[in-house]
């Protein structure tokens, strides 16, 4: 499940004529869905971040949610995984047979790990939840509320980190915004047709 995590997602949304999307927060969704999983018995897998952040956010977690089942977590390198890394990981998460697999490696990092193995793991539900890992478990700052609902948390977490998110957020969003502009120009020009 990728859900549109930022606002300027839920405008574009709104533009192309879809007026019920909403923010769906990924740290949020992580909350509600932890708090609802005791009653459940849902088993988590947590699946990114660093091996420190892991532990802080079980830690955090299991005093939050007394009756949370966290079945595990593994914290890939910061690097490409061979096929065989990947296979092993896939074979671990599969074995522990989680109920939802939070996938927290950043956009679109996330995403594309989630679209290459979603065929090949045996999990339920599947969901990409960005940086929450670390503003959940108290290694990062969220930004704050009102910067978040003008769509400015991009811009709180490029000053927070430049060095990592200038590519993300400086080249990243323009070639998206060209693509987007390009796309919407294709379309236009094969309705009229």
């Amino acid at each position: 499940m990728v859900t549109p995590d930022g606002m300027p997602l839920v405008w574009l949304a709104r533009v192309f004529g879809y007026s019920e999307v909403k923010r769906t927060y990924g740290p949020d969704l992580m909350l509600a869905l932890c708090d609802l999983g005791q009653q459940k018995g849902y088993k988590h897998f947590f699946y990114g971040g660093t091996p420190e952040t892991c532990e802080k956010l079980e830690s955090v977690f299991k005093g939050k949610f007394p009756q949370i089942k966290i079945a595990g977590h593994y914290s890939p390198p910061f690097r490409e995984l061979t096929e065989e890394e990947n296979n092993e990981i896939i074979e671990k998460i599969s074995i522990i047979q989680p109920d939802i697999l939070w996938v927290g490696l950043g956009s679109p990092k996330q995403d594309f790990w989630m679209n290459k193995n979603c065929g090949k793991l045996r999990v339920p539900v599947m969901v990409g939840v960005g940086a929450a890992f670390d503003f959940l478990s108290g290694f990062k700052r969220q930004a704050p509320l009102w910067m978040q609902r003008c769509g400015l948390e991009w811009f709180f977490r490029l000053c927070s980190e430049p060095k990592r998110l200038w590519k993300r957020y400086l080249i990243g969003n323009t070639k998206f915004m060209y693509l987007l502009i390009k796309g919407i120009f294709k379309k236009e020009r094969i309705s009229l047709s």
